[in-house]
């Protein structure tokens, strides 16, 4: 075993927890061993994988409780592909049930929240003892192998994509969720969604995410907001995506400012490659901003006469706006063929094609609402499901050719 203050090998070691506090908290307490390092730090557990196939640490340090992946599936998956990395789990549960869970996971020990640093570090060397003959047994892979797991390429400047609705109840929030989980799951590239409806938001109970950190969070006059503030305050997702939660109180929306806004966009396109935002159904000025930022709008409607009628005055705005014909994309959503008016129809009365036709399947829908879980992982197989498939792809084709877009500050600063 390394020995403090020695010249050998360190103990790799990786963080693996949700809460930005802890895992800082972590690192301060190792600071000062000379046989440790900190080779990484994960928000969730499927960070916690891919961070642990990457830099193949000695120790993992695994919070047990995490949204989407959790230390159990996190730490099963690790010790599976990797049987050299030892876990250590971290939890401020202690009941024996917690630690049976863990031990099967193939954890190799069970720290109880707060703990020490004495006590972190001496589990630490206990763990990378233990696995030292295991070590010693098994041959050392080739620098090859090594290498041939590359690191995520940096985003390219994140596409941003506004999802509007002409009317309620066109599903625009629907769309906007599975969109952006459909995206992550075809370009395998970095998703953000933005629940941008800050009044009355449902992306969290889409998704099944708890409200304990929004977008609220970013705001008031002593607040600065920085990448360690956002990063804590996205919420992250079984799917990969990592989700920006509208104020979890309708009066709490105008705490929420343009100069808010402008500063996380700039800050996230920074660290995605795509943007999603679900936008309410209203031009206040934080709209307007949202779709001078975008690349690419995606007006969503139904094949009903009010519907169809709000979206001829969303192109005559966007006429007025300057934007781009090929800004917009239109999506007919729940089409089911009995409205009597055809796609080609709509188009005459637009003056817009058609971009995608989702299928009506209320059943797939519903479902998927009230388990808070994307049908689009859930039921993939469907006709409904692989449309949306369909729709990601054509709008990750589309986003791939930049377009024009109106400048934010300018049009922000002349409301």
């Amino acid at each position: 075993m390394p020995a403090s203050g020695s010249n050998g090998p360190k103990i790799r070691v990786l963080i693996v927890d949700d809460i930005m506090e802890t895992r800082e908290n972590i690192k301060k307490l190792l600071y000062f061993e000379d046989d440790i390092e900190i080779v990484g730090a994960a928000a969730n557990g499927r960070e916690g994988i891919d961070l642990a196939t990457q830099y193949l640490p000695d120790i993992v340090l695994m919070d047990i409780n995490m949204p989407g992946v959790d230390g159990i599936a996190a730490s099963e998956a690790i010790s599976a592909q990797l049987p050299n990395v030892q876990v250590v789990m971290m939890s401020v549960q202690g009941e024996a049930d917690y630690l049976r869970r863990s031990m099967l996971a193939g954890a190799r020990e069970f720290l109880i929240k707060p703990f020490s640093g004495d006590e972190l570090v001496n589990s630490i060397h206990r763990v990378y003892q233990l696995g030292a003959t295991r070590r010693a047994a098994m041959p050392a892979p080739p620098p090859t192998m090594v290498s041939a797991v590359p690191a995520p390429p940096p985003p390219k400047g994140a596409k941003i994509i506004a999802v509007l609705g002409s009317k309620g109840g066109a599903g625009s929030s629907t769309v906007a969720v599975n969109l952006a989980v459909a995206l992550r799951e075809e370009t395998k590239e970095r998703v953000a969604l933005i629940d941008a409806n800050l009044e009355f938001g449902d992306v969290g109970v889409f998704l099944n995410l708890p409200n304990s950190r929004t977008i609220a969070e970013m705001t008031g006059d002593k607040v600065g907001i920085d990448e360690d503030l956002l990063d804590g305050t996205l919420a992250s997702h079984a799917t990969g995506i990592k989700v920006l939660l509208a104020p979890p109180r309708p009066e709490m929306a105008e705490l929420v400012k343009p100069e808010h806004l402008k500063t996380i966009i700039e800050m996230m396109t920074k660290s995605f490659d795509f943007i999603v935002v679900d936008l309410w159904k209203s031009f206040q000025e934080t709209t307007i901003l949202f779709l001078d930022a975008a690349d690419q709008i995606v007006l969503v409607s139904t094949a009903d006469i009010p519907a169809i009628k709000n979206a001829k005055l969303f192109f005559e705005l966007t006429d007025a706006l300057k934007y781009p014909p090929e800004k917009t994309f239109f999506v007919l959503n729940k089409e089911d063929g009995r409205s009597g008016i055809r796609p080609k129809d709509i188009e005459a009365s637009i003056k817009h094609p058609v971009g995608a036709v989702l299928p009506k399947d209320d059943r797939t829908t519903l479902l998927a609402i009230n388990r808070g879980v994307p049908f689009v992982t859930a039921q993939r197989t469907t006709a409904l499901s692989q449309a949306y498939f369909a729709l990601a792809r054509n709008i990750a084709q589309r986003t791939s050719v930049a377009q024009p877009t109106v400048p934010v500050p300018a049009r922000a600063a002349s409301r």
